[in-house]
């Protein structure tokens, strides 16, 4: 018997523009700005050095921003409206607003802004305005990202 295939994801045609979604939270620690260090090659005494870090603005060490995008990257997808129907991600417009430092929990807030049909590259662009929340509310980085969805197939049933 062949093993039961499920989709979870969204294509392009269920997705309504004000459509929102928030991910469950995720803590930074020490060791995920470590294991950035070392997969990006950036070793910014900001981010590795604890006694530079002291006598920063921060007064501690920050994360990445690039590893908060990346995080928010991974837990808007563990949602799984993207799944198995993302085609690309094809654009951002970023601002890093606040640190994200060790010992913070982030989640991500989506609303869907824009849709285009694209025919041609076999689905359309989802345009989402995202915002990655620490525990307090506050926003720590926002912007908006625009992915190349896959169209519902021909031969799918309607849900």
């Amino acid at each position: 018997m062949a093993p039961l295939q499920t989709r979870r994801g969204l294509y392009f045609e269920e997705f309504e523009e004000g459509m929102e979604l928030e991910t469950q939270g995720r803590t930074i620690t020490e060791a995920d700005i470590v294991s950035f260090a070392g997969l990006s090659g950036d070793f910014n005494p900001m981010h590795t050095d604890a006694a530079y870090a002291a006598g920063t603005q921060f007064g501690q060490r920050v994360s990445h921003g690039l590893l908060g995008l990346s995080i928010a990257s991974g837990l808007s997808y563990q949602l799984g409206f993207l799944d198995q129907t993302v085609i690309a991600f094809t654009g951002l417009e970023w601002k890093f607003r606040a640190p994200i430092l060790i010992g913070d929990t982030i989640r991500v807030a989506v609303k869907v802004t824009k849709l285009r049909e694209m025919r041609a590259a076999g689905g359309g662009f989802v345009s989402f305005d995202v915002r990655v929340l620490k525990q307090d509310d506050s926003v720590a980085q926002k912007g908006e990202w625009t992915i190349l969805v896959a169209s519902k197939p021909a031969d799918e049933p309607s849900s």
